[in-house]
């Protein structure tokens, strides 16, 4: 019999709470629940969770904060849950390391498919090689980047995009194929996404390489890896 994903639910409501459990395990899932951030980081320390579920808006510690303290440790899928319509707001989740958010009042069935789909992105395996670009090191079986400095420090979603750009170096990918070969086809959302994504991985290929490994932006079509 499989093995269920474990996935921490992080919300202070209880009504929100019930909704998404409910759903979720009959999704097949392993649900634990949070009221709080420090709970909820209690709770990532003690289980191996396949994804965090995490409201911005919550007592104390607020879910930005949270979603800095989860990525400082961890790779551990992020979904945000917000009840703010401003794209300032979103980009800065997706920039802090969630890798999708989903404004309130959600449907619950839209929440599964999302996290589903999450989930559905590393089952694909990488190509068993690795590929080296300059001073860059892009090891896919050990899933890692790597520079004479050390490790750079990429969330699970950083480095599949990096990994896509290497593989195709020198050749433009479209934010649509990025978004397919990434996110998967099924992803909810814009290929605003991309942009974000791509702006993290270029400041820490900055902060990691002496001269950087260029990640171009071709105008009105998508990036390449420039070689």
């Amino acid at each position: 019999m499989p093995v269920k994903a474990q996935i921490l639910v992080v919300e202070d409501e209880p009504s929100i709470q019930t909704v998404v459990r409910t759903y979720l395990e009959s999704a097949g899932f392993d649900v634990r629940l949070a009221d709080n951030g420090a709970e909820a980081l209690a709770l990532a320390e003690q289980h191996p969770f396949a994804l965090v579920i995490l409201d911005l808006n919550l007592p104390g510690m607020d879910g930005m904060e949270v979603a800095a303290r989860l990525r400082a440790d961890s790779s551990v899928y992020i979904l945000m849950l917000t009840a703010r319509s401003d794209e300032l707001d979103r980009v800065a989740g997706l920039r802090i390391g969630a890798d999708d958010y989903l404004t309130k009042p959600f449907s619950p069935r839209e929440l599964v498919a999302r996290v589903e789909a999450i989930l559905r992105r590393n089952r694909s395996a990488l190509p068993s090689h690795v590929l080296t670009f300059g001073d860059l090191t892009i090891d896919l079986d050990a899933h890692e980047a790597r520079t004479p400095q050390g490790r750079i420090d990429l969330t699970v979603t950083e480095f599949q995009l990096l990994a896509e750009l290497g593989k195709h170096a020198g050749r433009v990918l479209t934010r649509e194929q990025l978004i397919e070969r990434v996110w998967g086809h099924d992803f909810y959302g814009t290929d605003r996404v991309v942009d974000v994504f791509v702006g993290q991985v270029r400041r820490k290929l900055q902060s990691g390489l002496a001269t950087p490994v260029p990640i171009e932006t071709v105008r009105g079509v998508g990036y390449k890896l420039s070689v």
